[in-house]
């Protein structure tokens, strides 16, 4: 006998019973059921949230200041379900006040870690804006209790740009400001012409397909205001010495991505090798990542503070001062090399003293260093060690850093004659073109560099000034240094240069310094991109975290905080297993 499908079954049935609808579709439950069962029973047996919920519910939240309950009045949400409200947020990607209070209404994990409370979205942000500091010492207590399951190894320390709350529009550099005004200071011009040749002209404003007065009045009014406020915008800048000015959130800097520019966070990672786990992190607003390696590792050197720790970090760390300081304080610094590169020469000064080669304390540490001793702990990372006497220049008298020239009439006419002429009451530069350039960065021998992208791009006398491949002209000034010839322009004008080289008084000194050959470990630096890259993916892309919600620094490092939580969360249960992590939350 042939077997039967179950499909030909059902259209068997389909036949014999008329009006029969039979689907092959999982049947759902019926909504009108009344339903008896525990709130626990909707909560997965190795859900995050419990983990969550046995962590938060285990700590002393007195210790992070959280402010007491009031007695009199309504009564207040308990802070530890606002604890766990932002954590499991920071987990699965609800990161706004408005979101968390949506989730408390429809998530039921949330309702079961919350007990069913439902607080509104200001409560919930206020929470977060009156206890931010609190974060970062909860993401601590979190990684102290898992320290005793898991074995650290060597650290990777990496940065990542992270949009801030604040567009691009609304973030000024001196050289953008100078190219609005000088944009803004035209459009007026012409708006004030026009105007004055319609004074002259009866009925001109009537012209049809012409701007009529109102509509030009408007205009140049709306010029001017905009005009004002980035004069003002440039006169705080040159005041306080500021490179840039973000006007929505102070402390974020215009900053290179892969994308090109944002203005954004560049915050620090330290990544174990072992586990992953992000052991520590540093909010910055540095543009770049030099001399942030030291700072970064302070609170990992401090949890292990008889231990040498180990650190890898790429070319953007190659600050020679900075290794010096990981070097003093127990840290031996794996810095990627160019290539043909074996290490670091590095010199420091010479300092007589008796050192414990076999201490690993920072004080003993930095005396051998400087004392020309190799610590029995550096023995495989330093080489060739030796203390040597070096002449060294030593300025006696400097020239008063005032400029040249009494007003900037004077300055712009010796310009136009072909020189950069720099003002360092204003620390910028005008060339022979009569632009302004601004202090692009310094450089590691204390020069000054200035350069102007967008003039220089425009600019009618490129040639008699740049011959250079760059599309731009870069021009270095020592601090003491007020004026520089433009060979290529003098040459087209038929002039000779003067001499503009600083008047100043030196002579040379002999001094002992300690000079040694600092190799890192290959093995452990071609691991660094497996180590930092993972857990910034992660938090970009599995947890949304591309942006900042807040504004400020303090702020945004509690904000991400919660990011480098959440992450480590998640990672710790797939490496120790949910039973053991729920052991490790409930110790107080």
């Amino acid at each position: 006998m042939q077997a039967l499908s179950k499909y030909s079954i059902m259209d068997s049935i389909k036949k014999l019973i008329p009006g029969c609808s039979v689907m092959p579709y999982i049947s759902g439950f019926d909504r009108d059921q009344l339903m008896c069962c525990s709130w626990d029973s909707f909560v997965d047996k190795e859900s995050i949230a419990r983990i969550i919920d046995a962590f938060v519910n285990s700590l002393d939240i007195s210790r992070y200041g959280v402010k007491p309950v009031s007695v009199e009045g309504r009564p207040a949400y308990d802070p530890k379900s606002l604890y766990k409200l932002y954590i499991y947020g920071s987990r699965k990607g609800i990161r706004s006040s408005r979101k968390l209070a949506e989730s408390c209404r429809v998530n039921l994990e949330v309702k079961w870690m919350l007990g069913g409370v439902e607080p509104d979205f200001r409560t919930i942000s206020d929470f977060r804006k009156n206890n931010i500091d609190s974060l970062k010492e909860i993401f601590h207590e979190f990684n102290r209790r898992l320290s005793g399951a898991v074995e650290w190894g060597f650290s990777s320390v990496d940065g990542t740009k992270i949009q801030a709350n604040n567009s691009k529009d609304n973030n000024f550099t001196k050289n953008k400001l100078d190219d609005r005004i000088k944009w803004l200071n035209g459009h007026t011009d012409e708006y004030l012409r026009i105007l004055n040749e319609m004074d002259k002209q009866e009925e001109a404003d009537e012209i049809p397909g012409e701007l009529t007065r109102e509509d030009l009045e408007a205009k140049l009014k709306e010029a001017q205001e905009r005009l004002a406020r980035y004069e003002g915008y440039q006169k705080f800048m040159e005041e306080t010495g500021v490179s840039q000015l973000s006007i929505t959130d102070a402390d974020a800097k215009l900053m290179k991505n892969k994308n090109g520019f944002a203005v954004a966070y560049n915050p620090q990672t330290a990544v174990d090798s072992e586990t992953h786990l992000i052991r520590d992190f540093q909010m910055t607003n540095q543009v770049t990542d030099h001399g942030l390696l030291e700072s970064t590792m302070e609170e990992v050197k401090k949890a292990e503070p008889e231990k040498i720790v180990e650190v890898v970090a790429d070319k953007g760390y190659e600050d020679t001062e900075d290794m010096v300081s990981c070097l003093e304080n127990g840290i031996i610094p794996h810095v990627i090399t160019d290539d043909g590169k074996d290490g670091y020469e590095i010199e420091i000064p010479y300092e007589k003293a008796e050192a414990d080669l076999t201490s690993t304390g920072p004080e003993e540490l930095k005396k051998a260093l400087h004392a020309g001793q190799i610590p029995k702990a550096y023995a495989s990372v330093i080489q060739d060690m030796k203390v040597e006497t070096v002449r060294r220049k030593v300025v006696d008298e400097k020239p008063e850093k005032s400029s040249v020239y009494g007003s900037q009439e004077e300055m712009l006419e010796k310009a136009g004659k072909g020189y950069f002429v720099r003002d360092p009451e204003r620390n910028l530069v005008y060339c022979p073109a009569g632009e302004i350039l601004r202090q692009k960065c310094i450089k590691k021998n204390g020069n000054i560099r200035y350069a102007n992208k967008n003039a220089c791009k425009h600019c009618q006398n490129r040639n008699k000034c740049y011959k250079g491949k760059g599309e731009w002209k870069e021009i270095d000034f020592t601090k003491d240094q007020l004026q520089k010839p433009c060979k290529d322009w003098l040459k087209a004008e038929g002039n000779e240069p003067e001499e503009t080289k600083s008047k100043e008084k030196w002579h040379y000194e002999k001094k002992k310094v300690v000079k040694f050959f600092l190799k890192p470990d290959r093995e452990k630096t071609n691991q660094r991109m497996c180590l930092s890259e993972h857990p910034f993916g992660t938090i970009k892309r599995a947890m949304g975290a591309t942006y900042f919600l807040l504004k400020g620094i303090r702020k945004v490092a509690g904000e991400f905080a919660l990011f480098c939580l959440g992450y480590n969360l998640e990672r710790a249960k797939n490496l120790l297993g949910f039973q053991k992590m729920m052991e490790l939350m409930e110790q107080a």
